[in-house]
């Protein structure tokens, strides 16, 4: 039996709160707990594999040092435009 939708939600929350770097910790972590609820269906599988990536590749997305995979991109936007909403220094 497959994981339900609460627990997929509540497994990727908890990956964004312990990804190994504190920096990933304060971008992801918040970026779930106030958004993954309102993401389609694609955009949280998008998210998903999004959190298998390397957290030194995705810093330097999230804070443009270099351009994310395209099929990122979209995602990259919306969680770099969260952080900076959040005033995070470096964003």
């Amino acid at each position: 039996m497959g994981e339900t939708a609460e627990e997929a939600l509540k497994r990727m929350r908890m990956r964004s709160w312990r990804r190994g770097t504190k920096e990933m910790d304060l971008v992801l972590g918040p970026f779930a707990d106030a958004r993954l609820a309102d993401l389609s269906g694609s955009a949280l599988a998008e998210y998903d594999a999004l959190l298998a990536e390397n957290d030194q590749d995705l810093i330097q997305w999230v804070l443009g040092r270099s351009a994310p995979p395209a099929r990122f991109a979209p995602l990259i936007a919306r969680i770099a435009a969260h952080a900076r909403e959040r005033r995070l220094p470096g964003l």
